[in-house]
């Protein structure tokens, strides 16, 4: 593959908000690596993708430490890729990875301890061939390890030099406030929630966005499109190839109830009507709400990955069809 150089207008191409009161700005699209970039999946696919997203503007690549399959094969794949294609751009890019959910054998490849969080980064800095990424997550809430040792290990790896900012993912409002609390007595720079969040999934309006608001952290959404039932791919039943069609896939036949097919049917006709796909729409619905920094896609074609960015030029609705929407949700 010949030597990669960057599209100079890529910056036109996107749009960016500021997260939540820090300095940094994130594009309101950004790309997940957490599907198709394993050792199982197309590696010049998974390239291509990669300068498809930074020649459109897109800034922040999302990895976690057991992104896959296997478990640090998502990680390694970008490695390669980055020495190769976007070494000379380190500086213009945000990268971030996460440790939290089951990585290595044994009490200490799983979730919160000061050893599993430390380990997993150094881990995952080898693989990535980086010396430090911009935004380092706990994955997701421990309830048996101490808060105070959790967030203590985020402080220690930022003051090691090894992340310029720490985030948290899948924390409820109650939680994210006293870790916010821990880690602003510890001067420790906090900056950013990684909650899911789509139009079928709303969980995070019942507090978590407006805590957000209060602490001034942004966010950064993940299965925005419901892992694909929020795209025009179900609309006339389950494709062969499709998610829900895979086993040991995360989105499983039962969940295509007929019930869902009508809705997403009926959500369609609004997205005609908007000039837009389904899944731009539900995309544009996230982005509709400024406490949303950017929405986290993950695809597996670049037709997806651009079908995803052309959703910013329009996010805003009329009060019709947001009431709409809610009525057939």
């Amino acid at each position: 593959m010949n030597k990669y150089k960057a599209s100079e207008n890529r910056y036109e191409k996107m749009k960016y908000r500021r997260c939540g009161k820090s300095g940094i700005k994130l594009p309101m699209i950004s790309l997940g690596l957490w599907h198709n970039f394993g050792h199982n999946d197309d590696f010049d696919n998974a390239r291509n993708i990669l300068r498809t997203a930074f020649d459109n503007g897109i800034t922040h690549f999302d990895l976690a430490n057991n992104y896959g399959p296997p478990y640090g094969s998502a990680e390694e794949n970008f490695g390669k890729i980055f020495a190769e294609d976007f070494k000379d751009y380190r500086d213009e890019l945000i990268i971030s990875t996460k440790a939290g959910w089951d990585m290595w054998p044994g009490p200490y490849g799983n979730f919160g301890s000061r050893k599993y969080l430390i380990a997993s980064l150094d881990q995952s800095l080898k693989k990535m061939g980086l010396e430090y990424v911009d935004i380092f997550y706990h994955h997701r809430p421990d309830p048996e390890t101490p808060l105070e040792e959790t967030m203590g290990a985020l402080d220690q790896i930022v003051r090691q030099g090894k992340a310029l900012y720490v985030g948290i993912s899948q924390y409820n409002a109650e939680d994210t406030a006293k870790a916010a609390k821990i880690l602003k007595e510890q001067g420790t720079p906090f900056l950013i929630h990684q909650p899911r969040y789509n139009m079928m999934d709303r969980w995070v309006e019942d507090g978590l966005l407006d805590t957000l608001e209060q602490i001034g952290l942004g966010s950064i959404v993940f299965s925005p499109l419901e892992q694909g039932i929020l795209t025009s791919k179900y609309l006339g039943g389950i494709p062969e190839d499709s998610r829900a069609a895979t086993v040991g896939s995360y989105l499983n036949k039962e969940q295509i109830t007929p019930e869902v097919l009508q809705q997403i049917q009926q959500l369609n006709e609004i997205a005609e009507k908007r000039g837009q796909t389904l899944a731009q729409m539900a995309v544009a619905w996230l982005l509709k709400d400024n406490r949303v920094t950017s929405v986290l896609v993950g695809v597996s074609k670049i037709s997806q990955l651009k079908d995803n960015i052309a959703a910013i030029q329009n996010i805003s609705f009329s009060k019709e069809e947001l009431t709409k929407i809610d009525s057939i949700l």
